[in-house]
Parts: structure tokens; C-alpha cells; sequence
């Protein structure tokens, strides 16, 4: 009897038992690790989206999540049907939208994390191209959380992630938008590689600790500077720049470019080859079929190119 029932067939009698709708609840759980954000991202209620939870635990039997201080984290079980429910669900969009024609008009809204330091560079340009092209569109430049940039994309917290090129898993896609490359800010009046590693050097950063990326690319050529200073903004350096005659900044072209420069202030080429910076654009694998990411991606990709 049990070599009749094939597990490629479907036992359509089933399906009149299970609420499709609490699938999309469970996935915006899973990955937020709350209800309250789960219930914003799918636009219910939190009372709403905690009945729903409490009747797809009913269904499946198995509590699915367990409060941990402030978090819900997955079950064993959940870890085990997370891909499968998200391929499932990913599949049904698929079909859906097969057959539907895209209308740009109909993209009411778009969010980038950005980091500081880029957001000048960005999203003026991203204002003005959408705005010429009459896209009535509702901006949102959110600042960039390095730490949880994957689990943003997949949920669909930001649409992009503008940053610097980094490996954030096999599940992010990148693409290079513009290319960059260091010089070197100071009083001095001259500058090449002995007087640049022997100077003092204003190190930029939004971390607390860690190597800076110009270090790592010095390191691997083994060689080595001195940070005598470090802050968050490369503003707040220069100003630091102009009062200190001996001291040196090496600092992104293209940011440079929108900052005030002290007229005492002297531009070099950095005397020590650096690669290129590339910075770039950052979204979901799983998405980037959707034809509004679709349309938004290949927008951007015009305004860099």
C-alpha cells in the first residue's frame, strides 16, 4: 500500500487545512527574530501576527520559536523547514508575477543603508535621477549596520546596501558602481614613502576597534604606519588636519571632493601603491529576479554609468 503513494505526488486533499497566509508570518519571524517587527514588515498588527503564529504552531505542532530575553529564536524544527518554506514561498512569487506586466509608476518606495562617509556621494544622485525621471518615489537613506547587513537584505529591511567591496556571504550579490582611489592630505609641503610611513596619521572610522582598510593593504606589502589619532568622520580629520603641520591623512578622492579642504592643506598621490577602492551596490540573490528590484537595480546602474 505505501509503494502507491509516491512522495512526488501531491495530496491535494490537504491543502484545505493550511492557511498559506501564516507562511510569510513565519519567514518575517525567522529572520527578524521578533514578532513586532515580523507584524511592521508584513503590515498586521502585533496581536494579529501573535494569534497567527499561535494557530501555524497549532498546525505544524512544534512551538517554532522560543523567547530569548528580547529575541525569538527557532526550534531545531524550524531550522530544519526555514529553506524549504522560504524556496516555497519564493516560487509562488515567481508565478504570480510571471504573467504581469511591470509598471514603474507602481514603485512607491526605496531604501539604502549608506554609510556616512558615502551617503554625499549617493543619494543626491539617486534623488535627482528618479525625480527627472518622474518616479514619485519616497526616499529613505538608512545608516549602514555592517554586522547585520544580510539579514536586512533578506528581509527586506533596505532594498541596497551601498558600500565598499567586502565578501558578506554567498547569498549577497554585488556590483562595482564607481571606482575610487587614496590620496594623501597635509600640510607638508612634500610628500613621498619614507616621509608618508615615518609621519603621524590620522586614522577614519565608524568602528570602535579594528585595522583600517589602507592598513590592511600596507600590511601586505610589509610595510607599516603610525596612528596617532583616530575618529569617526573624515571631516572631523581634516579640521584636526589643519592644526597639525606634521600629521597626515590618507583619505578616499571622491570624498575629498565633498568635504572643505583648510587652504593650508596640500593633496598628494599616495607615494605607496594602494589598490583601487571599489564601491558598489549590495542585494539578496533571492530577489534579484523580482521585476521592481529588477527595475531599481538596472536605474542605479544608470546613474553610475
Amino acid at each position: 500500500m505505501n509503494s502507491i503513494h509516491s512522495k512526488n505526488l501531491i495530496d491535494l486533499g490537504v491543502f484545505h487545512r493550511i492557511d498559506i497566509n501564516l507562511y510569510p508570518l513565519f519567514i518575517a519571524v525567522y529572520e527578524q527574530k521578533s514578532i513586532s517587527k515580523a507584524a511592521q514588515i508584513l503590515c498586521i498588527t502585533q496581536s494579529a501576527a501573535s494569534h497567527a503564529l499561535q494557530r501555524l504552531r497549532q498546525h505544524l505542532q512544534d512551538d517554532l520559536f522560543v523567547r530569548a530575553g528580547s529575541k525569538m529564536l527557532p526550534t531545531p524544527f524550524s531550522e530544519q523547514i526555514y529553506p524549504s518554506i522560504k524556496d516555497a514561498l519564493y516560487a509562488i512569487q515567481n508565478i504570480s508575477m510571471q504573467n504581469q506586466s511591470f509598471d514603474p509608476s507602481a514603485v512607491q518606495s526605496l531604501k539604502i543603508a549608506l554609510h556616512d562617509e558615502i551617503e554625499p556621494l549617493i543619494f543626491p544622485k539617486l534623488v535627482a535621477h528618479f525625480q527627472q525621471s518622474q518616479f514619485n518615489i519616497q526616499f529613505s537613506s538608512i545608516k549602514l549596520d555592517r554586522k547585520n547587513i544580510a539579514a536586512d537584505l533578506a528581509s527586506q529591511q533596505i532594498d541596497f546596501a551601498i558600500d565598499l567591496e567586502q565578501n558578506f556571504g554567498d547569498k549577497i550579490q554585488f556590483q562595482t558602481l564607481q571606482q575610487d582611489h587614496f590620496v594623501v592630505c597635509s600640510q607638508q609641503t612634500e610628500m613621498n614613502e619614507q616621509l608618508y610611513l615615518a609621519s603621524a596619521h590620522i586614522g577614519v572610522s565608524s568602528r570602535r576597534t579594528g585595522v583600517l582598510v589602507e592598513d590592511i593593504f600596507l600590511n601586505r606589502k610589509q610595510l607599516s604606519r603610525q596612528i596617532t589619532l583616530r575618529c569617526q568622520h573624515y571631516s572631523t580629520a581634516l579640521q584636526i588636519l589643519a592644526q597639525q603641520p606634521k600629521t597626515v591623512l590618507t583619505i578616499p578622492k571622491n570624498i575629498l571632493a565633498h568635504l572643505q579642504i583648510a587652504e593650508n592643506l596640500n593633496i598628494f598621490d599616495v607615494p605607496v601603491e594602494l589598490p583601487k577602492i571599489n564601491m558598489g551596490m549590495y542585494w539578496h540573490k533571492d530577489i534579484q529576479e523580482n521585476a521592481r528590484h529588477k527595475f531599481l537595480r538596472s536605474e542605479i546602474i544608470k546613474i553610475f554609468a
